[in-house]
């Protein structure tokens, strides 16, 4: 991976598209996600702009945007959602933004090297599946030394090398929003997936997760397979 994403910026945008929107004309609504996505590609500049589908997955939202730009500065944050809602603001009478999950890049304090598994939020190429969702610790978990919280990390961390398939970006939050962190999974098996969760489970570390919902499961779509779906 890039040395660019070990300080980067991601955003997850869940929208619903409205009752005006799916009153238009095909060839209109085509307009409307190349005109939104254009300017967000622009907002991006050199970082990304990922599309996903969520409906049917889950019912009350249909397209997650995941933009992934460098915090190389102070103003690199404040110059993205500047810009993010100047890209979006023309469109809102078509899509109704209903959750967003941010957060951070940095090194993690339980692995002295970067892991082969770790998304890289730059990659052209994207896994057919992601799973996202907030996490948060309990308060006893920060209140443990820091040697019990890493043989407990390293139980975890040798249960998710088994799933070599499987890949994981972890983005800091703290004091930003309501959760600490977002935890962001790709995959090309949801059936594996599902059971490295089920592993994770049984871990010691379980016993100080304080919240881990709700979940969000994406199926990502290229520029013109989403317009294929929406369109």
């Amino acid at each position: 991976m890039e040395d660019r994403a070990l300080k980067s910026l991601n955003h997850f945008s869940i929208f619903r598209f409205t009752e005006e929107y799916w009153r238009l004309e095909s060839a209109d609504r085509r307009d409307v996600h190349r005109s939104w996505f254009a300017g967000l590609q622009e907002v991006a500049g050199l970082g990304t702009v990922h599309r996903y589908q969520l409906f049917p997955t889950e019912p009350l939202a249909d397209l997650m945007l995941w933009c992934a730009v460098e915090a190389d500065s102070n103003e690199a944050p404040a110059k993205f959602f500047e810009g993010f809602a100047k890209a979006t603001v023309p469109h809102r009478r078509y899509v109704e933004p209903r959750i967003s999950l941010w957060g951070l890049t940095r090194r993690s304090q339980y692995s002295k090297s970067r892991s082969r598994q770790e998304v890289d939020p730059f990659g052209e190429k994207r896994a057919p599946y992601l799973i996202i969702y907030p996490f948060t610790k309990t308060a006893d978990w920060y209140l443990m030394n820091q040697e019990t919280r890493q043989g407990m990390m390293n139980e975890h961390i040798r249960i998710g090398k088994r799933y070599e398939s499987i890949k994981q970006l972890l983005l800091y939050s703290f004091g930003l929003q309501d959760q600490e962190f977002v935890v962001v999974y790709e995959t090309d098996d949801l059936a594996v997936f599902s059971q490295l969760v089920n592993d994770l489970r049984m871990t010691e570390a379980r016993r100080f997760t304080l919240g881990d919902t709700p979940v969000h499961t994406a199926v990502y779509h290229t520029p013109e397979e989403a317009l294929s779906i929406w369109c």
